[in-house]
């Protein structure tokens, strides 16, 4: 680029021929003296080297030569100033070029080089060429580098030394070199040209800014060097960086133009800052829902506090925001370590979610796993408070009334929202989460909405693959991800790691694939939406134990289990997280729905079953539960029966079950095949005036013959004497030692064939 022939810029000082009233022995601004008459220079004509020149009779230790006219300097614009010299007679001097430097209103620039570098003049009659190069920028060759503020320049040249020489002067030219420095001008604004010093010490937010403003629809380049910038900075136009930046963590670096991590990346030289300082400026910037992590596989050397890198949002943020299309890699370190605690603690069931009297509790991390006697799974320390000594959980535990020990389990999670208050409508889309083994991978805010994981993998995580440990999990959609366990080469009793984990309501599980994990879910909400989901958990042991796969807490659930595939495991519903289990009031277990899965198993006990009902106290029922449509399968082995009761700490009250539905099922390697109402086909070979109608141990979990819709003959009835008989009985329910058989009393002895539906429930 050259502006003298863009812009017809005039930088060319007249010639001597023309007069010397322009060129002045001083600084050259008006009123300085001139050479036009002074005695000490007059114009040569006929030189033999050069022509016409000035002949200068050097006087002053420094003997001056400024062209009078203000030549122009603007930013991104670069100037060399040349002239040609000769000794005449005299001490020989050095010769150097110089200006001064003008700003706004005509006044001195100070604090910036005016000289250029200075040659020692070596004999008579010899010419020599001394050049120099002004600039805004610091660049490697410009001698005067300037900055912005100044707007024009008096140039010429020094004369420095001993008295008494005579030095002649051809004409000054000077020429617009900036395509030397600068690549193509027409698109490209170099930060330097505004007075970036890129020396990772003095703040170039200023220059960064001014090129900004000044790009008018061109890209900002940022050059070699490293780039200190001590404030908040936003960058409007396009920009490339060959060099690097440094900021301090709460300040931001907002690109609106090229708001992706691999800009960030190349912004800050180091992956795992560029990808904080990407998320600080997610959440800060309004033009940018999301993050594109453009492809990039991002190193990660130790947990990522997402609510650290942004801590001017740490209070909440519920703005819709999404991290998308890119992967993170856990490279070995000791930051991942797993830390344990044990404190002794006091535990009130009429307080169900604190601990007091908790020693060490200072040393006790927010977000710790909990374990002890009579605790259940998932349950983590929400907040502490030092002072009072106490520990608030994210959920009761049933059977811990007393004082004992606890350990507590500080997992490390690769990307960690717990700094948060509250984080809504976040998402991750299309990410996978390379654990290897090391650490979990997501922990949530203790409160939000909405959080949202789409088309990711979560790849060997150690211990959790995404952890609640509050509400955060509040709306949460997991949505076509998969979830694969370091612990997939372990026997299942040796298995550690559990998928995910919820607290609150309205969760969604949808199309995902987990596989060998000790389980794949456990949701303590309520309103739970399971669908076509495939979990697995099998070993090679022939009929080895198997783990829960999919783990509801809460008595009313009302969640739906549908269309999944739950392949060596079992569904387990519990109340684990009840105070005081024993049922006293509300609707017990109640409003499960699990619809059209396939339930599969390979070489397992007979005594394993697929779905499982563990009573955490006595007295609880079934309450509106449907389990229809589904398809049960044993293969290697058969199973005595598709669904049971967990008797280890309590049974069913079989006598309250209401409106239960377990129908349209099938079954393939199962004994006992169950369904409610039961239709049962009945004959009596032996005439008897009372048919007792046993239901076979196929009402759903061990239910008792409480109802009997029908009773329908078919064929004949024939009395003693062989002849058919019309005759209608009646019912008594719930006879015999297990309450499951219901007895036909007819007027008379008969004998024949009935069907019956038989209910567990009134």
């Amino acid at each position: 680029m050259n502006k003298a022939i863009t812009d017809g810029i005039v930088f060319m000082p007249p010639a001597f021929a023309n007069g010397l009233n322009v060129w002045s022995s001083g600084d050259g601004t008006p009123g300085s003296p001139t050479y036009n008459g002074s005695g000490t220079g007059a114009f040569v004509p006929a030189d033999a080297d050069f022509g016409g020149c000035l002949e200068i009779l050097k006087v002053s230790a420094t003997q001056k030569l400024r062209y009078m006219g203000q030549t122009p300097l603007q930013p991104g614009c670069y100037l060399q100033i040349k002239v040609r010299v000769k000794a005449i007679s005299g001490p020989l001097p050095e010769v150097r070029i110089a200006a001064w430097a003008g700003g706004a209103g005509d006044s001195h620039v100070t604090g910036v080089i005016e000289q250029g570098p200075a040659t020692q003049l070596s004999g008579y009659g010899r010419v020599q060429e001394i050049t120099a190069i002004v600039g805004t920028g610091q660049r490697n060759g410009v001698d005067m580098p300037w900055g912005v503020a100044a707007l024009y320049g008096h140039f010429g040249l020094d004369l420095v030394g001993s008295n008494g020489a005579v030095v002649r002067v051809d004409d000054i030219e000077i020429t617009d070199v900036t395509s030397v420095f600068l690549r193509d001008m027409i698109s490209l604004v170099d930060v330097r040209d505004f007075g970036a010093i890129g020396d990772g010490v003095a703040d170039d937010t200023a220059a960064f800014v001014a090129a900004d403003q000044a790009a008018a629809g061109r890209r900002v380049f940022v050059s070699e060097g490293t780039y200190a910038l001590t404030q908040n900075t936003t960058i409007a136009s396009e920009i490339e960086f060959e060099g690097t930046v440094t900021m301090p963590d709460d300040k931001m670096l907002l690109l609106t133009k090229n708001f992706d991590l691999p800009a960030y990346i190349t912004a800050f030289g180091d992956e795992e800052l560029a990808f904080k300082k990407a998320f600080q400026a997610l959440l800060n910037n309004s033009d940018h829902e999301s993050l594109d992590m453009g492809g990039r596989k991002i190193s990660v050397n130790g947990p990522i506090d997402m609510a650290a890198a942004v801590p001017n949002r740490q209070s909440g943020f519920s703005t819709r925001r999404v991290i998308r299309n890119g992967q993170f890699d856990v490279k070995s370190n000791s930051a991942w370590d797993t830390e344990t605690f044990t404190s002794v603690a006091t535990y009130n069931p009429s307080d169900p979610t604190r601990l007091t009297n908790v020693a060490n509790v200072a040393n006790i991390p927010v977000g710790a796993l909990v374990q002890g006697n009579g605790v259940g799974r998932e349950i983590y320390v929400r907040s502490k408070n030092v002072g009072a000594g106490e520990i608030r959980l994210n959920a009761p535990i049933f059977d811990a009334a007393g004082t004992q020990n606890f350990t507590f389990y500080s997992f490390k999670y690769l990307l960690d929202f717990i700094g948060f208050g509250t984080l809504r409508k976040f998402g991750m889309e299309e990410i996978e989460f390379q654990c290897n083994g090391r650490c979990s991978a997501i922990r949530l805010a203790p409160s939000g909405s909405t959080f949202a994981v789409a088309n990711c993998f979560i790849s060997r995580p150690k211990d959790r693959g995404i952890t609640s440990i509050g509400t955060g999990c509040q709306g949460m959609l997991i949505d076509n991800c998969q979830f694969l366990s370091s612990e997939e080469s372990f026997n299942v009793p040796d298995r550690r790691s559990i998928a995910l984990n919820a607290t609150a309501n309205d969760v969604k599980l949808r199309h995902n694939r987990a596989v060998r994990f000790q389980s794949f879910a456990v949701l303590a909400g309520t309103n739970n939406l399971v669908l076509g989901n495939h979990f697995f958990q099998g070993d090679s042991i022939a009929q080895g134990v198997r783990s829960a796969g999919l783990v509801m807490i809460g008595t009313y659930n009302s969640s739906t289990i549908s269309e999944s595939y739950v392949d060596n495991c079992f569904v387990q519903w519990t109340n684990e997280r009840d105070a005081n289990p024993t049922y006293t009031a509300g609707f017990s277990f109640s409003a499960m729905t699990i619809t059209d899965n396939i339930f599969y198993c390979n070489e397992v006990a007979p005594w394993f079953s697929n779905i499982v009902i563990r009573p955490h106290g006595p007295g609880h029922f079934l309450n509106g539960v449907v389990i229809a449509g589904n398809k049960f399968r044993s293969v290697n082995g058969t199973i005595d029966r598709a669904e049971r009761v967990d008797t280890t700490f309590a049974g069913l009250n079989h006598f309250r079950h209401l409106n239960v539905s377990v129908r349209d099922n099938t079954f393939h390697g199962v004994t006992t095949k169950v369904e409610n109402p039961l239709r049962l086909r009945f004959s009596q070979n032996s005439n008897s005036q009372v048919w007792g109608v046993w239901a076979q141990g196929r009402l759903p979990f061990g239910g008792k013959a409480r109802g009997c819709d029908a009773v329908t003959v078919l064929g004949p009835l024939r009395n003693s004497f062989g002849q058919i008989v019309h005759d209608t009985p009646y019912v008594q329910l719930e006879q015999g030692a297990g309450n499951d058989v219901i007895n036909l009393r007819w007027s008379q002895s008969l004998r024949g064939t009935v069907s019956t539906m038989i209910r567990m429930e009134v």
